[in-house]
This record gives structure tokens, sequence and C-alpha cells, in this order.
């Protein structure tokens, strides 16, 4: 008995699944900042968060979005936090400089961290996307 690989999805299902698992990535990213910054500073905290968004974001793409690679896990793994280290460095500027200067700048303190990290997250959405689909999930 031979075991069929999924059919893949269209370009822009595959799109549209990407930022539904990239959003759930996402509020686990934040609700782990917020947890992070009861002990650390934000800065640190924000760098932790992205760790464990990222093995969110890494374990629910390769399971639902990019379903023709045929990659292996450690090589997809590897490529997958070489794309984030990029979108990481997003995400840090977007929201230290947001925390830091901007919103002070415009005078908004209510919710200053989350609404400076919540950008900051939503910042790297097009170039991972580009970069996981060619680089980390690639099809052969």
């Amino acid at each position: 008995m031979t075991t069929k690989a999924p059919a893949a999805h269209s370009p822009r299902r595959e799109f549209v699944l990407f930022l539904i698992t990239g959003g759930v990535a996402a509020l686990v990213n934040v609700v782990s900042r917020v947890g992070f910054s009861q002990l650390l500073r934000f800065e640190l905290a924000v760098l932790l968060a992205y760790g464990v968004g990222m093995l969110t974001a890494y374990v629910l793409a390769r399971k639902f979005v990019f379903l023709k690679s045929r990659t292996s896990v450690r090589r997809s793994f590897a490529a997958f936090a070489l794309v984030n280290l990029f979108a990481v460095l997003q995400t840090w500027l977007v929201s230290v400089g947001l925390r830091n200067w901007l919103l002070p700048l415009l005078g908004i303190v209510v919710l200053r961290d989350l609404i400076a990290h919540g950008i900051g997250v939503a910042v790297p959405v097009l170039s991972s996307y580009f970069g996981h689909k060619h680089i980390s999930f690639r099809a052969r």
C-alpha cells in the first residue's frame, strides 16, 4: 500500500493558510512575551517570545501550509531559523523603536508594549512567507 503525498494548495489558499497559522504563532509570541515581561526587560522578552512563536510557526507551517515540501525536518528547520533571523531583526527593531521612541512621541502610554510588539510581529509577514516558500519549504 502506497501513501500519497497530500495535495498542494493553490497559491492563494497557501498564503491564506500561512496567514492563519502565522496568526496563531503570532498570538503565541505575544502571549509568551507578556509572560516573559513579568521577569525580564521588554527587549529580551521580545527575543525569547520570538523563539517560542517561531517554533510554533514552524510546526504549523510544515503540517498545514507547505505541503509540497519534501525537505527533511532538520534541513527545513535550519532554513526556517535562517529566514527568521531576518524576521526577528525586523520584529525587534520595530517593536523597540515604537515602544521607546515613536509611541511616547505620539503620547501613547496605555498598552504601549502590546501595541509596539503587536505591530513588530506583523511587520515581517510578507518577507517570511516568501522566504519560507522558496527557502525553508521549497518544493523539490
